[in-house]
């Protein structure tokens, strides 16, 4: 596919999908460059996802999973591998194959990290955005720690896409681990009285409830349930040093 036609489809992804989708279209034209017109808008749905919702989460993920594999200048296999495993573990073999192309092509782009953000937070729900960051630390942390470039990536992604300090403290407090984690975890300090101890509880493991995920495939669930457990975990670490 020439050049032209490639960078014709990123101006449409754009105009329809925003940034992402100038991104995507782009890249598209690269990874299915043998492709016919119809058969590109085929090779679009069959691996994207197969509804708008699982299509937004997957591309977004795509786009900052590249912006945190490369915050500290170097692209490490053990982030790769995480990648792949979670698209393997979705979508199977020959998909998670095309994933991997696109994300080899995203790799190789530079891209307004604000405008990308700024898009996930107007047209994802909040669950879904917590996940996604979720994940985000977890590529970070797959060859064994958080570098300050990576968390200080992470955390503009956050910002941008709109999650509260209190809950991109309490997911980071899942990945580095430092004094009063329990709390943390919850978004709530020390000093909060038992009454705001189980009310933080019941509103993290409200907004946190893998029921709200499931629509994103199975492993996004099962992350999902281990971020819930990890709440859970949390509140009996308080309970028990409270006595509650």
């Amino acid at each position: 596919m020439s050049c032209f036609t490639r960078l014709a489809l990123g101006g449409l992804g754009w105009v329809f999908w925003g940034p992402i989708g100038g991104i995507i279209g782009f890249v598209l034209g690269g990874v299915f460059s043998d492709s016919s017109p119809r058969q590109l808008r085929e090779d679009v749905n069959e691996n994207l996802g197969n509804t708008q919702e699982k299509r937004d989460f997957n591309v977004s993920l795509l786009v900052l999973s590249a912006a945190v594999m490369k915050a500290d200048g170097a692209v490490k296999k053990s982030e790769l591998d995480y990648v792949k495993r979670f698209f393997l573990q979705n979508f199977g073999q020959e998909r998670a194959e095309n994933y991997i192309k696109m994300l080899r092509e995203i790799l190789n782009r530079d891209y307004n990290l604000y405008e990308v953000s700024q898009q996930v937070g107007k047209n994802m729900d909040y669950s879904s955005r917590l996940q996604l960051l979720h994940y985000l630390f977890g590529i970070a942390q797959s060859d064994g720690q958080v570098s300050d470039s990576e968390l200080s990536v992470i955390n503009v992604i956050s910002d941008y896409m709109g999650i509260y300090a209190s809950d991109f403290a309490s997911v980071k407090a899942m990945f580095v681990k430092e004094n009063d984690n329990a709390y943390t975890i919850l978004g709530i300090d020390p000093s909060a009285t038992d009454e705001e101890v189980k009310k933080a509880y019941r509103e993290m493991a409200k907004k946190n409830h893998p029921d709200l995920v499931s629509n994103l495939g199975d492993e996004v669930r099962e992350a999902a349930e281990k971020k819930f457990q990890e709440i859970n975990a949390a509140y009996e670490t308080i309970k028990k040093q409270r006595g509650l």
